[in-house]
């Protein structure tokens, strides 16, 4: 899977194109990711310890992988992989060919 956790991503379809924000949760056998403060919806909750009076709860909810690409240097990339002299495989930015982090 070309994202990874606590990347920066950029939405680049949908009804959130163009947010960006920070990756939470991947699901990689369901192809999804949960990006802080996109894709929020409304979710009624029953009154708990955590939160006494219920109500209506504000969460993300998933994306789908295709719909994302991680961003480098302020614009958004996709990755591609290359082989180093040692044989170690590192993720590169197709864009520049600079390896990302």
């Amino acid at each position: 899977m070309h994202i990874k956790k606590n990347m920066i991503v950029r939405v680049i379809s949908g009804n959130h194109k163009g947010s960006e924000g920070k990756v939470l949760y991947i699901f990689p056998d369901v192809n999804k990711v949960i990006i802080e403060g996109v894709n929020l919806v409304k979710r009624a909750t029953r009154p708990s310890q955590d939160n006494p009076a219920g109500g209506f709860v504000e969460k993300e909810a998933p994306l789908h992988v295709s719909n994302v690409l991680p961003v480098y240097k302020g614009n958004a990339t996709r990755v591609g992989y290359k082989y180093l002299d040692n044989g170690r495989k590192v993720r590169i930015a197709v864009k520049t060919g600079d390896e990302l982090e």
